[in-house]
């Protein structure tokens, strides 16, 4: 039997699409157009670059602050806590969901990346995707240029040094840094 659910249905449920669908190319154009008006939004108007943030993005905590520039693919998959920061140049590619807890600290030229490519080369020519979502816990520092895959979870506290490339889990409460991400030490559990 044939699948007859949507390119977007098939997507989020993290099966193979065509990202060239055309409903999958609205909602693509929808969200390069709310970016770039986000991106061109001065400082000093915080009310509209908030409402265009929760226009954009799945659902956006209290005393969130994202520098432009900012990059998404499709903006509704993404949930970002209360308290948040991300610096100068994200890069959040949410094929799947990509939820950041609360009070996440995210450097400048970050990389949050759900899609996945198949192996095999025919798929591949004939423009099939896939994706993984990321979870990123509360409180967790995330460095400059670091770059996390999907399927990854991050634990709450948790520091990912600069340039880091996350391609598995990581626990709560560990430093993690290199390429691929290690874990170089434990750090003591935040207390309440």
């Amino acid at each position: 039997m044939a699948d007859e659910r949507s390119m977007r249905e098939r997507m989020l449920a993290g099966d193979l699409y065509l990202a060239d669908d055309p409903e999958l190319r609205a909602l693509s154009l929808r969200a390069m157009e709310l970016t770039d008006e986000y991106n061109a939004t001065p400082a000093r108007e915080s009310v509209r670059r908030r409402e265009l943030l929760v226009e954009l993005l799945g659902s956006v905590g209290e005393d969130v602050d994202i520098r432009p520039p900012l990059r998404v693919d499709y903006g509704g998959g993404i949930t970002i806590g209360a308290g948040s920061f991300a610096n100068f140049g994200l890069v959040a590619l949410d094929v799947a969901a990509i939820s950041i807890g609360a009070d996440v600290q995210i450097g400048p030229a970050v990389q949050l990346l759900t899609p996945t490519h198949p192996l095999d080369p025919e798929l591949r020519r004939a423009k099939w995707e896939a994706a993984e979502p990321i979870t990123i816990g509360d409180n967790v520092w995330l460095g400059g240029g670091v770059i996390v895959l999907g399927g990854v979870s991050i634990g709450d506290n948790t520091v990912v040094g600069a340039g880091a490339v996350v391609t598995r889990d990581l626990p709560a409460n560990v430093v993690a840094v290199g390429n691929p991400a290690r874990v170089i030490r434990a750090l003591e559990p935040a207390r309440d």
